[in-house]
């Protein structure tokens, strides 16, 4: 384990109810697959920067777009040399890093045991096309994860669009797009919306402690808020999805 990784560890139970809860699901979600080799191959889509797969028992592939200028540049989306080298340095379980488009992927079929997909789904323009190729990377038996903004509460429009995001889907819309490519697709809700949400948003820093505190305590609290809202649309941020091969 780097001290990067040890760092995450040890932080992660005061972490978002979001971080929290993907990587509490993706263990499950290892645990319970059932493979012949020592560790789990997973594909970490727009993984560049993705905390989700840190220091997690399984040979990880972090596959990402190049960096452009314009809009993925100024969003820090994609991967870049410095990125690249960074990620070399702080993780352990990196078993390669491919820059690609998945939309385009020459990845082979049935090569991953599972694929990861945190908040990536929602910036992608040929989202059939994208879902067809993640399932197709994925052997029998296997499984993909996703999350994506809750789009039966939270519209992507008006002044405070966010101008990377192609579309925020419904559950329905989500649920209709996966079944044509997994043979078994769970669609739920997480993470309760508010303020104790959006303050625990705000990042820890040694020289804000008040406001540290405040984060800490407000993730705290909505981790509690969270629980049992698998099918309450209202007010919830995330739609998470597992599609079963």
């Amino acid at each position: 384990m780097t001290q990067y990784e040890f760092l995450r560890w040890f932080t992660f139970p005061i972490m978002t109810t979001h971080l929290v809860t993907v990587r509490n699901d993706i263990k499950r979600l290892i645990k319970g697959h059932k493979i012949s080799s020592d560790r789990l191959n997973i594909l970490d889509v727009g993984g560049r920067k993705s905390p989700y797969t840190i220091n997690l028992p399984a040979a990880v592939t972090l596959l990402d777009v190049p960096q452009e200028e314009g809009t993925r540049e100024a969003l820090n989306l994609g991967f870049t040399n410095e990125i690249l080298n960074n990620i070399q340095k702080k993780r352990s379980n990196i078993k390669d890093v491919v820059i690609q488009d998945m939309t385009k992927s020459t990845l082979p079929d049935a090569s991953y045991d599972a694929v990861v997909c945190i908040e990536v789904i929602e910036h992608v323009e040929a989202d059939d096309i994208f879902i067809k190729n993640i399932a197709k990377v994925i052997a029998s038996g296997g499984w993909a994860y996703f999350t994506t903004p809750n789009g039966d509460y939270i519209k992507n429009e008006g002044p405070n669009k966010n101008p990377d995001h192609v579309r925020h889907y419904t559950r329905l819309e989500l649920q209709t797009l996966l079944e044509k490519y997994f043979d078994k697709v769970d669609v739920h809700y997480g993470v309760k919306t508010g303020k104790y949400r959006v303050q625990g948003l705000k990042s820890y820093s040694l020289k804000k402690p008040i406001q540290t505190l405040q984060s800490v305590f407000s993730n705290i609290i909505n981790r509690l808020q969270s629980k049992g809202v698998a099918d309450t649309a209202e007010e919830t941020a995330h739609l998470i999805a597992i599609g079963y091969k």
